[in-house]
């Protein structure tokens, strides 16, 4: 595993856990260069999910894509990437036990959406806003309706 702050590819690992849903391996790592620690994550290889996108196109699965646009979202709320994590685990473990390999883009979001509401009222219309490509002010507003 290559260290994120010199790129040597020699490390240690130093701990090594089951992750809190038990669907991943958490390892602390030093580097065996410059002593930096970092962690990894270990997660069982299975068939890739399939993104079916508005347009009809598709694309693979990319957590890191949707880490990205719920830390966009979350950016400056009391939300830490931990709670991020654990809520891209559950959306994941949700599609696994129900044996799909294919979600449309829009059920994706729904997924998210669900979960944000229950996590930050903010957070949710941040990522409602860009989902659901608000137009107007009127949007917004029943989108903030549907939170009460």
């Amino acid at each position: 595993m290559r260290c994120p702050s010199c790129g040597n590819p020699e490390s240690k690992v130093v701990d090594s856990r089951p992750s809190e849903d038990g669907t991943a391996i958490r390892r602390r790592r030093e580097c065996l260069e410059c002593g930096r620690r970092f962690t990894t994550y270990e997660r069982l290889g299975d068939n890739p999910l399939i993104i079916i996108k508005t347009d009809g196109s598709s694309e693979a699965y990319d957590r890191q894509k949707l880490m990205r646009g719920l830390l966009s979202a979350c950016a400056k709320r009391p939300i830490a990437p931990e709670q991020i994590a654990l809520l891209i685990d559950s959306i994941e473990t949700e599609l696994r036990n129900a044996s799909r390999n294919e979600i449309s883009s829009k059920d994706l979001g729904d997924m998210v959406l669900v979960r944000l509401a229950k996590l930050d009222d903010v957070a949710y219309v941040r990522f409602a806003s860009v989902y659901k490509d608000f137009q107007n002010v009127e949007e917004f507003a029943a989108a903030l309706e549907g939170l009460r």
